[in-house]
C-alpha cells in the first residue's frame, strides 16, 4: 500500500493542469472568510460580550476583525499570498480557541475553515488571478505579457485537498449516519428540513412531500459519501461525483440556514471540474480577435507596466498592446501620424479603424473590457474628462524613457517563496522519490488522525467508554485536541438521531411594550423559523446549545440574556420598560415519513411559559424548573 500511494503521488505530480481552478478556489475561500468576518462584526456584541452592549469584555475585537478583513481581502486578490494565508490560519486558530466564538457559536464551520486554510498554505493559490502573479511580471516591465506561458500546476494540488478535506469528511459522516434511524430509513435530508429552526426562508415542502424523492436523495447521499474517496478521481465517474456534490451542497445552502458550511463545501468542487472544461471556458470567454489595439512607447517603463497591468485584468482578452516602434508601421490608419507624435501619447485603434489617444484611449479600454464599462463612460463625462486629461498630460509629458538591451528583456521573476514551490517543486525536482516518500508519510499520518477521530466518536463515545480511567480514551483525547485545533479534524455526526430524538419543543421570545402590545423579537418568528441574519453560528447557538432535547436551564438563561440584550438594543428598546415573554411550541421530529410535517410544525400553537425582565442592567428569568416535561 505504501509503495502504491508513493507511486501514485509521483504520477499525479508529473501531470500538469491549468491553474484556473486553484485560483478560483482561493478567491472563493477568501470571499467566504470575508463574509464571515462581516457577520462577526455585525454580531460582535452578541458573540463576544458577556452581556451584549452592557459588559464589553473585548473592546478591541472590531479592530482585530477589521485587520482580519484586510487579510481576507489579500487572499481574494492574491496579494502576498503566503503571508496572507499564514496570518489567516493563525487568526482562525486564535479566535476559535481564545474567544467564545467556538464554544457557543460554532457548529463545525470554524474547524472546517481551519482545515481548508491549512491546505491552502501549501497550495499554489497565487498562480492564477493574483496580484502576486502581476508583481512577478512587473519586476521585468520590458518583457511583453505574450512571452509568459499559461500558468499551470501539478494535478496533485487539485486531488490532495479534495481527497482529504472532502473524502475523509464524507466517509466519517457516512459512518456516523449508519447509527441514525432516519438515515437508514432514507430520510436523512427530509427530517432536518421539517424542523422550523433549521430551514431557510425557502419553502421546500413540495419536495418534502414526495416520499420516493426523499428516499432517493437519502440513499444517494449515503452511497455518494461512502464511495467518494475511492472513485472521485476516476475519469468516467468524476463528472457524476461533481454534479451530485454540487446539487447536494447547493441544496444545503438554499434549504437550510447553515449556508456558510454549505458554501464552504461547495467551493471544493472548483477543484473537481475536469481540466479540459477550464480550457474550453477560457476559449469561450476570450475574444478571437481584440476589439482595441493599443500602441505604446517600448522605451517607457511606465507604458510597459500599464500594458502589463491592463492585460492582467483583461479577462476577456479584448485589448491587445503593441509597441509603436515595431508595429505602428503595419497599420495604414496610423500612417499620417509621425513617430514623434505617436510616442507622445497612448494611441489606440478599434476594429473600425477609429483612432483614440490619451484619456480617450483609457476610456475605450475600460469600455471594451466590458465589466469596466461604467468606468469608461464616467471617464468620458464632461468635467471628469477634462480633469483626467489634465492629470494625464502632467504624467505623460514628464515620464522617463529608458534604452532597453537584451538584458532587461529577459524575464527575471521575483523569487517564489511559497511553501508549495519550496516543497512540491523544489524538493520534487531534485529528489522526486524522497518527495513522494515524505508526502506519503504525511498522508498516512493524516489518515491516522482522521481514523482516531472517527473511532473515538463513532465507537468509544457511543459505547460510553470515554472515561478518565480509560488510558486508550485519554490518549485518543490528547491526539484529538491537537488534530482538531491545528487541522480542523472533527467528527461530522451532524443532525443524527441523538440530536433529534426528543426534540419535540422549540422556544421563541416576544416582548410586551408599555402599551401592553406584544411584538415578536426579530429572532424566531411565529412559524418557529430563525430569521435572517440569525443564521450560521447564531443558529447553532440557539438551536444546538440553548434549545436541545434536554434543555439545561443555566445555559438557556445565559442565551436568553444575550439575545434579549442584543436585539433589545438593536430594536431601540429601553430594556427596563419591556417584558420579554418566553414562548414554547410543540413540534415533532419523527424518524418515519409524515406528509406535510414542516407545515404541521409551522402551525403548531405557542404558549407562554415564562418571562425575562431587565432592571438596572441585570436580568431575571422566570421559567419552569424542568422545561423538558412541559
Amino acid at each position: 500500500m505504501y509503495k502504491l500511494i508513493s507511486a501514485k503521488i509521483l504520477e499525479l505530480h508529473s501531470k500538469q493542469a491549468p491553474a484556473t481552478g486553484i485560483g478560483l478556489f482561493r478567491i472563493f475561500y477568501g470571499l467566504i472568510t470575508l463574509q464571515e468576518i462581516i457577520f462577526l462584526l455585525y454580531f460582535n456584541h452578541l458573540i463576544f460580550d458577556p452581556i451584549p452592549y452592557i459588559d464589553i469584555e473585548f473592546p478591541m475585537i472590531p479592530f482585530f476583525l477589521c485587520l482580519w478583513g484586510v487579510i481576507a481581502a489579500f487572499i481574494v486578490t492574491g496579494y502576498r499570498y503566503q503571508f496572507a494565508m499564514t496570518c489567516n490560519y493563525i487568526i482562525w486558530i486564535i479566535f476559535v480557541n481564545f474567544t467564545p466564538m467556538q464554544r457557543d457559536f460554532d457548529g463545525g464551520f470554524d474547524l472546517f475553515m481551519i482545515g481548508t486554510g491549512f491546505f491552502l498554505l501549501f497550495m499554489p493559490g497565487d498562480r492564477a488571478f493574483s496580484i502576486d502573479n502581476l508583481r512577478h511580471k512587473l519586476s521585468t516591465p520590458f518583457t511583453h505579457y505574450s512571452t509568459y506561458p499559461k500558468p499551470t500546476v501539478s494535478v496533485l494540488a487539485y486531488y490532495l485537498p479534495v481527497a482529504i478535506c472532502l473524502g475523509f469528511l464524507y466517509f466519517d459522516s457516512a459512518t456516523h449516519k449508519m447509527f441514525a434511524e432516519h438515515w437508514l430509513n432514507g430520510l436523512g435530508t427530509w427530517l432536518p428540513a421539517t424542523q422550523p429552526y433549521y430551514v431557510s426562508a425557502i419553502d421546500m415542502s413540495h419536495l418534502l412531500n414526495n416520499k420516493l424523492l426523499q428516499n432517493i436523495l437519502g440513499y444517494t447521499i449515503l452511497i455518494f459519501q461512502f464511495t467518494f474517496i475511492f472513485f472521485f478521481n476516476q475519469r468516467q465517474l468524476r463528472i457524476v461525483y461533481l454534479l451530485i456534490g454540487l446539487m447536494l451542497h447547493l441544496g444545503i445552502t438554499l434549504s437550510f440556514n447553515i449556508y456558510p458550511f454549505g458554501l464552504g463545501m461547495l467551493i471544493f468542487y472548483t477543484l473537481l471540474i475536469p481540466f479540459k472544461w477550464w480550457r474550453c471556458i477560457g476559449r469561450l470567454m476570450t475574444a478571437n480577435e481584440p476589439s482595441l489595439t493599443v500602441f505604446y512607447d517600448q522605451l517607457c517603463p511606465l507604458c510597459n507596466r500599464t500594458a502589463l497591468i491592463i492585460n492582467h485584468f483583461d479577462i476577456f482578452s479584448r485589448i491587445a498592446f503593441k509597441n509603436a516602434q515595431e508595429h505602428a508601421i503595419h497599420y495604414p490608419a496610423l500612417a499620417f501620424i509621425n513617430n514623434e507624435t505617436l510616442l507622445t501619447d497612448l494611441y489606440a485603434l478599434d476594429r473600425n479603424n477609429r483612432i483614440y489617444s490619451g484619456v480617450d484611449t483609457y476610456s475605450q479600454i475600460f469600455i471594451k473590457m466590458r465589466y469596466l464599462f461604467p468606468l469608461g463612460v464616467i471617464l468620458s463625462l464632461p468635467g471628469i474628462h477634462q480633469l483626467a486629461l489634465k492629470k494625464y498630460r502632467s504624467i505623460a509629458d514628464t515620464r522617463n524613457r529608458v534604452p532597453c538591451t537584451s538584458t532587461c528583456l529577459t524575464p527575471q521573476a521575483l523569487p517564489d517563496t511559497t511553501f508549495y514551490h519550496q516543497f512540491a517543486e523544489g524538493i520534487a525536482a531534485q529528489k522526486p522519490k524522497a518527495f513522494s516518500r515524505r508526502l506519503t508519510k504525511i498522508l498516512i499520518a493524516l489518515l491516522a488522525l482522521q481514523l482516531n477521530s472517527s473511532i473515538h466518536y463513532g465507537l468509544i463515545y457511543r459505547l460510553n467508554a470515554d472515561s478518565p480511567k480509560n488510558p486508550i480514551s485519554q490518549a485518543s483525547n490528547a491526539v484529538l485536541m491537537v488534530s482538531q485545533t491545528f487541522l480542523g479534524i472533527t467528527p461530522h455526526a451532524l443532525y443524527l438521531h441523538d440530536h433529534f430524538a426528543g426534540y419535540d419543543h422549540i422556544l421563541a421570545i416576544t416582548y410586551t411594550d408599555q402599551n401592553g402590545s406584544e411584538h415578536w423579537l426579530p429572532f424566531v418568528n411565529e412559524q418557529g423559523r430563525l430569521l435572517s441574519p440569525n443564521w450560521g453560528r447564531v443558529h447553532s447557538m440557539w438551536a444546538n446549545i440553548a434549545v436541545t432535547p434536554n434543555i439545561d436551564n443555566k445555559r438557556l438563561h445565559k442565551f436568553i440574556m444575550k439575545v434579549t440584550a442584543f436585539w433589545g438594543k438593536n430594536c431601540g428598546l429601553n430594556l427596563d420598560n419591556v417584558v420579554f415573554n418566553i414562548k414554547l411550541k410543540k413540534i415533532s421530529a419523527p424518524s418515519h415519513w409524515v406528509r406535510d410535517q414542516l407545515h404541521k410544525n409551522f402551525t403548531s400553537p405557542w404558549s407562554t411559559i415564562g418571562t425575562a425582565k431587565w432592571t438596572d442592567q441585570k436580568i431575571s428569568v422566570d421559567l419552569p424548573d424542568n422545561i423538558n416535561q412541559l
